[in-house]
């Protein structure tokens, strides 16, 4: 089990069978990047590669170069298009190519600064260049600080579906500064919300008391950002590459999710937006087919509209396209459904019992029907 060491910055640290590394939660972090990447990891990279995007760079990409740079690393800046439309294959491409011109090599590091986006595309830019280089995660949103920048999944889109090309690639180190956070528009800041509201659902119902405190949340960004990662640590370490189970519980609401966002056409729904809905169909699929208690489907979609994400798909969202969109995921085996549901809050399991059938009753029940 990740143990969580309190304090500024925050300390949780997975072990895996071949790897371990750290993540550091805190503020103001992006000025020590190098101190804190000598500090924690055995690396000496002479040069590396700051991949951002098109609104996160201006914000930030400066700090963390010159705290590389004063540390001797030569930093490329590779700036790509904000947005999930850079989450492509060929948009990796030309970031590699940027860095090939560049003149970094097997020897060099990549640091990715950004959202999930930033951090699914450059980590799996990492996987690929030269065979694999190391990678520093420096997630800005809150999707990315309490998910996707710990586990080592990275990848990209495809029009068939989401995240369907990609690899392992676990980071060597991931700084997590909540300071960051301030800067999110409110959208983009509530969304990260359904990814916590996820993790209480599965793991921690306590963690439920934390986020109905809308008034008082951004005081306890920090403590909320780290006991998030703890608990995705905790899976992680328990099945790295999703061969036990244990990480799919992690799906939670996101078969669905996934499927709305992709038949959206990406950039419609924001990815916790998409998420939400799916956690809406998720709860109460858990109501009628594994015995959770309605009292707790209900705690768990009002957290939802606490944070205005979306209870109700709108009707020109296709079902078709939905599941069409769906039976291409990764969640599927050999055409069966891996669909994760609750008993109690807490209490997550994966079931082989939802069907196509509810999957369309779900789709329904979400547009009022």
């Amino acid at each position: 089990m990740p143990t969580l060491l309190e304090g500024n910055p925050a300390t949780v640290s997975l072990r895996l069978a071949n790897d371990e590394y750290t993540v550091l939660v805190g503020t103001d972090l992006l000025a020590r990047t190098a101190d804190l990447l000598a500090g924690r990891t055995s690396l000496r990279p002479r040069s590396a590669a700051l991949v951002t995007d098109s609104n996160v760079g201006p914000l930030y990409a400066a700090t963390v170069r010159e705290s590389l740079e004063k540390a001797g690393i030569r930093t490329v800046l590779v700036t790509v298009p904000a947005g999930e439309a850079s989450k492509s294959m060929e948009q990796a491409t030309e970031v590699c190519r940027e860095m090939l011109r560049a003149g970094l090599d097997r020897k060099s590091l990549l640091v990715a600064l950004g959202g999930g986006v930033v951090g699914d595309l450059a980590g799996f830019a990492a996987a690929i260049f030269q065979r694999g280089i190391p990678c520093v995660q420096i997630p800005t949103t809150i999707v990315s600080q309490v998910d996707s920048s710990v586990g080592g999944k990275t990848g990209v889109n495809t029009p068939e579906g989401k995240n369907l090309l990609g690899a392992f690639h676990q980071p060597r180190l991931v700084l997590a500064d909540t300071g960051t956070l301030a800067t999110l528009p409110e959208r983009e800041f509530n969304e990260g919300f359904a990814e916590i509201i996820k993790h209480a659902a599965i793991r921690d119902a306590s963690l439920l008391d934390l986020v109905e405190d809308r008034a008082a949340i951004r005081e306890h960004l920090p403590a909320l950002v780290s006991r998030n990662v703890a608990i995705k640590a905790a899976v992680v370490e328990e099945d790295e590459r999703e061969t036990t189970g244990t990480r799919a519980l992690l799906n939670f609401g996101h078969t669905l999710g996934h499927g709305i966002e992709a038949a959206g056409g990406y950039g419609r729904f924001l990815h916790g937006e998409a998420i939400s809905l799916g956690l809406v169909a998720a709860t109460r699929l858990s109501v009628e087919k594994a015995g959770l208690p309605e009292a707790d489907g209900g705690r768990i979609l009002r957290a939802l509209e606490t944070y205005g994400l979306p209870t109700v798909l709108a009707d020109d969202v296709p079902d078709d396209a939905v599941l069409s969109a769906m039976d291409r995921d990764k969640k599927f085996e050999a055409g069966s459904i891996r669909f994760v549901l609750l008993k109690a809050l807490g209490e997550a399991f994966v079931s082989d019992e939802v069907t196509h059938g509810d999957l369309t009753r779900a789709l329904a029940g979400l547009r009022g029907a």
